[in-house]
């Protein structure tokens, strides 16, 4: 009985030992089933969430637009500048030649560049017969004075005798006459002496009028006359002036007063001048006129050079911009505005003067725009951008 109680146990103990083993395989199966749901769940999140930001993209992108620099450049008082070239000149030249008969030159006392004044002589002319002739003329004034005395003495004679009976009043009459006559001659060649004297001293080359001497055309030993034309050239007062050539439409604007800068050429150096006279006629064949610029005296300036001039002729009111916010193509110049909903849009610009940092806009932009600074070239018209308005002054 106990051999067979033995054996009973024994197979109580495998069927235990087979039931915990088919626990633990449930077990194992029910946790493989958990983590795959659990990964399914994960999965299904990651899913959803991708998808989520797939349908909401504006956020993104927004955060992602270029910030960029706007200016509103409003309206500025503009001056209208127009440009020309043309030349140098004396404003008023004065050529001086010989006025009197002429004759040799023996001296020439100026040279070019020397200032003289008013009448002083640039140059002589030999007066060695002229000389002779004005000694016998004042010779002849003496003869004639002798005359007048002994003619005026004869008539005092006469009148103290004419009460006595001793001459009558026909010869005191006939001795008046005389004397009157004798008068006369005196003044005759008092009046010839004098007239020569002028004609020699117009031998002296003058002056007209203080100045600048330019030119000189003559030399000692020369002969001249009436008929040599200019021997010298003379810039009264120094004084000088541009005539700048402008185009028809350029010379509307002109005014004599207004303000110009002169400018040689094969120089920096800006000449201050004023414009004295505007040509009141046109070129057909050019279609230019002159305007004529007022210059003071200056060693640079000399007559006859080239020289360009910016006239400021008028002004208006318009929008400034910096020259960095100016693009162009072929389809000419443009800048970027930034419109109501941050957008970059393209807007055609016409120019007007430029100068060293700013472009004056004749056409295209009111002066309330948010037009794009820099970095234009960067942008898409329609692009999203964040505008950062520039503070006065940048």
């Amino acid at each position: 009985m106990n051999y067979e109680g033995g054996k009973l146990d024994g197979e109580q103990l495998l069927i235990a030992d087979g039931q915990e083993a088919e626990l633990a395989a449930r077990r194992r199966r029910r946790w493989i089933i958990v983590a795959g749901i659990v990964a399914l769940a994960v999965a299904i999140v990651a899913w959803r969430i991708s998808v989520a930001s797939d349908e909401k993209p504006a956020a993104p992108r927004a955060a992602q637009a270029p910030s960029v620099t706007v200016v509103v450049p409003g309206a500025q008082s503009v001056e209208r500048r127009v440009s020309g070239t043309g030349s140098l000149a004396a404003r008023r030249e004065m050529p001086v030649g010989v006025a009197g008969e002429g004759g040799m030159v023996s001296r020439v006392l100026v040279e070019p560049g020397q200032w003289v004044g008013a009448g002083q002589v640039l140059a002589t002319i030999d007066r060695s017969v002229q000389a002779q002739t004005a000694a016998s003329l004042g010779a002849q004034i003496n003869v004639a004075r002798s005359d007048l005395t002994l003619a005026q003495a004869e008539l005092e004679r006469a009148q103290s005798l004419v009460d006595r009976g001793f001459i009558s009043k026909a010869d005191v009459q006939r001795r008046i006459a005389t004397r009157d006559a004798a008068a006369a001659r005196v003044r005759v060649s008092q009046a010839t002496a004098a007239e020569q004297r002028a004609r020699n001293a117009r031998l002296d080359i003058r002056a007209p009028a203080a100045g600048l001497v330019l030119t000189r055309g003559v030399e000692p030993g020369q002969i001249v006359s009436s008929g040599n034309g200019m021997l010298f050239r003379l810039a009264k007062g120094g004084e000088m002036e541009m005539r700048v050539q402008l185009s028809e439409a350029d010379l509307q604007g002109v005014r004599p007063g207004a303000r110009a800068q002169v400018t040689p050429v094969g120089g920096t150096r800006a000449f201050d001048g004023q414009v004295w006279q505007v040509s009141p006629v046109i070129d057909p064949q050019t279609r230019q006129g002159i305007a004529r610029v007022a210059l003071k005296y200056d060693a640079a300036l000399r007559p006859g050079g080239f020289a360009s001039a910016t006239i400021v002729a008028g002004g208006s009111t318009l929008p400034e911009l910096p020259q960095s916010a100016l693009l162009s193509d072929t389809r000419g110049n443009y800048v970027y505005i930034v419109d109501a909903n941050d957008k970059v849009v393209r807007r055609d610009v016409k120019l007007g003067d430029v100068d060293a940092d700013k472009v004056a806009i004749a056409s295209g932009l009111t002066g309330n725009e948010r037009v794009v600074l820099a970095a234009g070239a960067f942008l898409n018209p329609g692009q999203l951008v964040k505008p950062i308005v520039a503070r006065p002054g940048r």
